[in-house]
């Protein structure tokens, strides 16, 4: 049965907002896993997932410990951002540009039923729009595509 996804739009680090859409309503270039995990467990496994697969936890940014700390209760809601400097640097020299995309996001969802998802935009749909990087973004993108699934289906497994 498949569950229904609340996705939050992030710009930096602010969250701005939140709608609804199901896994196959989900917009091109963007993956959601289910997992069997409550939100805070899901949030640990992922931020060892991160560090097993080398890349790091640029920032933490958690709508719903703000909400709470303004005493609004809503689901667990949390993004990643995730990058590492070698990474920076070939995106940077491919296209200075590109530079507003990093670090790439990974968002953790708490579901009704207590399980938590997670959901990120694949690093070369990030990168598309940058024609001036060429080969080497896209070569770099299609690297970090691979990290990324790896640490989500590592987050995620049972």
């Amino acid at each position: 049965m498949q569950r229904f996804k609340a996705l939050a739009g992030v710009l930096v680090a602010v969250i701005v907002g939140l709608g609804s859409f199901s896994v196959a309503a989900a917009p091109d270039g963007i993956r959601i896993l289910e997992s069997p995990h409550g939100f805070k467990e899901l949030e640990e496994r992922l931020g060892k997932a991160i560090t097993d697969h080398g890349m790091l936890r640029v920032f933490k940014a958690s709508a719903s410990a703000a909400a709470k700390g303004r005493g609004i209760t809503i689901p667990g809601d949390s993004v990643f951002g995730v990058y590492r400097n070698d990474f920076a640097v070939r995106m940077i020299m491919a296209d200075p540009l590109a530079g507003t995309e990093a670090p790439i996001l990974i968002h953790v969802m708490e579901q009704p039923d207590g399980t938590a998802d997670l959901a990120y935009k694949t690093p070369s749909s990030v990168f598309a729009p940058y024609a001036a990087g060429g080969t080497a973004l896209s070569e770099m993108a299609i690297e970090l595509d691979a990290i990324f699934a790896a640490i989500a289906e590592q987050a995620v497994a049972p």
